[in-house]
């Protein structure tokens, strides 16, 4: 009963370019927390979110470094989110990006019929009306994300987590 996740960096040219984190994240938790790893030993972190509340639709997580301190938020707009899930991600000193699916039809086909919910979902994120970054979940056999970061003042370690969360919280 656990999602697994490994995160991989690609070069310039799509090549692989090694693991970046691990993360296993409990289904059916209370108060939701997935810690990622440098590896699959998960004997180093390297960063973590936190719900800061109890099965709330609305909650607020706190995105952590490797010694605790916080990086940054996101948040589900939860009525944004009745039809197209809408994200608020927020880093200091930058500003905070809204992640929207880019693909309404596909947003609500997602809602509306449970056996669509491996459809693949495009969301984009902007801060102040520019393209921060995109995550986009392919089509395949496991699920495979791509992210791009637009903007090169994005603390990276936001990025993968909130990349993370879309897959681990979407469905909540």
């Amino acid at each position: 009963m656990v999602n697994q996740y490994e995160v991989h960096a690609s070069g310039p040219n799509g090549e692989e370019a090694g693991i970046l984190a691990f993360a296993q994240q409990k289904r059916m938790a209370f108060k939701e927390q997935v810690t990622l790893y440098t590896d699959d030993t998960k004997q180093t972190p390297l960063l973590g979110f936190k719900a800061r509340q109890v099965i709330d639709l609305g909650a607020t997580y706190d995105v952590t470094d490797a010694s605790g301190h916080q990086i940054g938020l996101f948040r589900k707009q939860f009525a944004a989110s009745l039809l197209r899930s809408t994200w608020v991600l927020e880093q200091p000193g930058y500003g905070e990006m809204t992640g929207q699916e880019r693909n309404v039809w596909v947003a609500v086909l997602r809602r509306f019929v449970d056996s669509l919910s491996w459809l693949p979902y495009h969301f984009d994120f902007t801060v102040a009306g520019r393209p921060a970054f995109s995550v986009v979940r392919k089509w395949g056999l496991r699920d495979s994300f791509h992210v791009t970061i637009h903007d090169p003042n994005l603390d990276r370690r936001l990025v993968v987590a909130m990349a993370v969360a879309l897959d681990a919280l979407q469905s909540r």
